[in-house]
C-alpha cells in the first residue's frame, strides 16, 4: 500500500513525512510541589472570623450565641437581613424588651411575618410556647413558611397567600399542622394544628414584592393538656344557638373541623350545614329537645350544642 504525503502528494514510506522535524526540546524542569493546606486554613480562619463577627451582632443573649452553630448563625443573619429590608431602622418606634415580652404573653398564639415569596421575616419568641421550638430551632427546619408546615397543605397555603397578595388588606385564614419539637410530639402524639390568620400589608409605596409583608397571628386550634383544662376538649367544638338553631356563638376550633370561621357561622342556621339526608333526623332530635324543655317547664332561650371531628 502506497502512502502519499498530505502536503506534497508524493509517495512516502510508512511513518515518514516531508515536513521538517522539530528539534528536540530540552525536558522541562518539574515544578516543586506546593501544598495548599496553609491557604485552605487561612480561608477557613477568615470565614470563622466573619461568622463570629456576624454572631456578635445578633440581638440575642450571650448564652444563645455560644450555642449557635454556623448553620444557625447564617439562618438568623438571613432572617435579620430580610427584616431590615422590610422594616428599615427608624421606620417604627422601638419597643422595650420587657413590654414586648409582656404583650406577647397575652397573645393566644405567636406572631409571624412573611415576605411576598413566603420567606420567614419575623417569628415572635413565644413560638416556643405553641410549638415547643425556639426561633433558632424553627429556622433549622427551613427559611420559608412551607418548610414548617405539613407537606400536604403547602399547595393550598400557597394559593391562599397568592390570593391575599393580589388583594392587599384582604384577610385570609388557613389551618395546618406545624412542625414541633420531638418532645412535644412524644407528649401529645403529633404536630400541632395551628390557625394562621393574616393579611398582606403594603409598607411603602409604590407596592412591590420588596415592600409587601404578610402579617399573621398563629393560634393553636386546640389547647394541649399542658396549656389548660385537659385533653377532653381537643377533638370537639362548641356552639350556642337560639331556639331555631341559629348560631349566636361558636368556638374558634370550628375552623379546623368544618373549615368555617366563627364570623361566617354566626347568624346562620345550623340546618344549613346538614346533609339533606340527615335533615329529618336532626329535626326530630331538635323537637325532642324542645319537648323535654317544655315538660320541665323551664324557659331556655339558648341551646348549647357540641360537635366532634
Amino acid at each position: 500500500m502506497t502512502i502519499f504525503c498530505s502536503h506534497c502528494h508524493q509517495p512516502l514510506q510508512t511513518e515518514m513525512s516531508c515536513l521538517p522535524r522539530r528539534g528536540k526540546q530540552a525536558p522541562r524542569a518539574s515544578r516543586p510541589f506546593r501544598s495548599t493546606k496553609s491557604a485552605s486554613k487561612a480561608r477557613r480562619d477568615q470565614i470563622n472570623a466573619e461568622l463570629q463577627a456576624l454572631r456578635s451582632l445578633l440581638p440575642i443573649s450571650m448564652q444563645e450565641k455560644e450555642r449557635l452553630s454556623y448553620l444557625h448563625t447564617m439562618a438568623l443573619v438571613c432572617l435579620q437581613l430580610r427584616g431590615a429590608q422590610l422594616f428599615p431602622p427608624g421606620s417604627a418606634p422601638p419597643v422595650e424588651p420587657a413590654l414586648g415580652t409582656e404583650l406577647l404573653s397575652l397573645l393566644p398564639g405567636f406572631l409571624l411575618v412573611l415576605s411576598a415569596s413566603g420567606k420567614l421575616v419575623y417569628v415572635s419568641e413565644n413560638v416556643a410556647q405553641v410549638l415547643g421550638l425556639s426561633v433558632v430551632e424553627l429556622l433549622a427546619q427551613g427559611d420559608t413558611v412551607f418548610d414548617i408546615l405539613d407537606g400536604q397543605a403547602c399547595e393550598d397555603v400557597y394559593k391562599k397567600l397568592l390570593l391575599a397578595q393580589k388583594e392587599p388588606g384582604r384577610e385570609v385564614t388557613f389551618v395546618s399542622e406545624m412542625c414541633t419539637s420531638k418532645a412535644f410530639r412524644l407528649k401529645h402524639g403529633g404536630n400541632r394544628v395551628v390557625t394562621v390568620c393574616g393579611r398582606f400589608v403594603v409598607l411603602s409605596w409604590p407596592p412591590s414584592p420588596s415592600t409587601t409583608a404578610f402579617l399573621a397571628l398563629c393560634s393553636p386550634v386546640m389547647q394541649s393538656p399542658a396549656d389548660g383544662e385537659g385533653g377532653s376538649q381537643d377533638d370537639i367544638f362548641q356552639s350556642t344557638h337560639i331556639l331555631d338553631m341559629t348560631f349566636i356563638d361558636v368556638t374558634e376550633s370550628v375552623t379546623y373541623h368544618l373549615g368555617y370561621r366563627r364570623e361566617e357561622l354566626v347568624g346562620q342556621s345550623w340546618y344549613s350545614l346538614l346533609h339533606p339526608e340527615d335533615a329529618d333526623l336532626a329535626a326530630a332530635q331538635h323537637r325532642a329537645v324542645g319537648e323535654c324543655r317544655a315538660q320541665e317547664h323551664v324557659y331556655c332561650p339558648l341551646a348549647t350544642w357540641s360537635g366532634c371531628a
